[in-house]
């Protein structure tokens, strides 16, 4: 069955029901359906942050953050309106972006006690710097000098990841796979990774994130999705351990207390509607995994993941609130609006 398109004049409607359920009538069976395993288990909210969308629209809602307000805060590529603001209720509070065509990677980061975004466009070929309501701070351009790219074409960031003394680090996710790593004014520094299905090398550098949970000792976590890995290396670039995630196409790591939580946007043999969500312990176990089947260790290795329940479609990102609740932004899903879950 094609999925409908719920156009109302209210401001809040089903429209998750759409995308991830693909028939409305399910919604009901949803509703009060608990989801995940072991210690991290959620409540289903199809409704939440749902909007009119001939006032509002989405395309892909690539990615969430929540600001130092707590704001909720959704980077869509739809240009009427890149960033939606909402409270933690699902309410409204703001929109503005109509320069971001690409827009696909969203990283926060307080910088001098303010709270800025770096937002990673695919179609302008740079990442690009604002304040939290939009204006603009810097442009990362076309890195020509680091004689990586022939074109500025090849190059198309999907993410970004924040040093606490200001180094930005670029994955080129859609492009020639390389990690480009600069100083805060925007001198690049040093260049690693790459295409290739090697230790070092990436397939999909699709997501990139700072790992401070050993204080002592910061690493980046960086997303293989295509080799249902993500990669840890020091912040010199050198490779140093792999996470096996098999089954599970992983969008970027997200930190939150001891936990990574990964959008899955596919699963299983990688068939279109099949993503879910993981979420690792602290030893970088995977615990929970929303929407999919529980996750087995037999010798230390997770037995291959797939979609048991279709909650999601292609979730593309999860923000985690300060009670633990997530919110799930879905690539090509219809041009819905993320889904919560309430942590119980």
């Amino acid at each position: 069955m094609k999925r409908r398109d719920f156009v109302i004049n209210s401001s809040i409607f089903s429209a998750g029901i759409a995308s991830g359920l693909a028939q409305a009538n399910n919604f009901l069976s949803y509703k009060n359906a608990v989801i995940g395993h072991n210690s991290h288990q959620y409540k289903i909210d199809l409704q939440w942050g749902a909007l009119n969308s001939n006032f509002y629209p989405v395309n892909d809602c690539h990615e969430m953050v929540q600001d130092s307000q707590g704001r909720i805060i959704l980077l869509t590529n739809h240009t009427k309106n890149n960033i939606i603001v909402y409270d933690r209720s699902g309410k409204l509070l703001e929109v503005w972006g109509t320069q971001y065509p690409g827009a696909h990677g969203l990283t926060l980061h307080i910088e001098n006690g303010e709270d800025v975004l770096y937002i990673s466009d695919n179609n302008r070929h740079e990442v690009i710097k604002t304040t939290i309501g939009g204006k603009v701070i810097q442009v990362f351009p076309y890195p020509k000098e680091s004689g990586k790219y022939e074109a500025r074409e090849h190059y198309i960031p999907t993410e970004t990841a924040i040093a606490p003394n200001g180094d930005v680090y670029v994955a080129d996710g859609y492009g020639e796979q390389y990690i480009l790593h600069y100083n805060a004014n925007g001198k690049l520094l040093n260049v690693f990774g790459g295409r290739g299905e090697e230790d070092r090398l990436f397939n999909n550098a699709h997501g990139i994130c700072l790992d401070t949970r050993d204080v002592a000792n910061p690493t980046l976590l960086i997303t293989a999705r295509q080799q249902n890995k993500l990669k840890r290396f020091s912040l010199g670039g050198e490779y140093l351990s792999a996470i096996d995630l098999p089954g599970a196409y992983i969008c970027r790591p997200v930190i939150h207390d001891k936990h990574v939580y990964l959008a899955t946007i596919w699963s299983g043999d990688g068939s279109e509607g099949t993503g879910f969500v993981s979420i690792l312990d602290e030893e970088d176990k995977l615990i929970s995994a929303p929407g999919g089947c529980k996750p087995i260790y037999v010798d230390e290795q997770l037995n291959p993941m797939y979609q048991t329940i279709q909650v999601f479609r292609h979730p593309h990102d999860v923000c985690v609130d300060d009670d633990e609740n997530l919110y799930v932004a879905q690539w090509n899903s219809g041009k819905t609006y993320p889904i919560k879950l309430y942590r119980v």
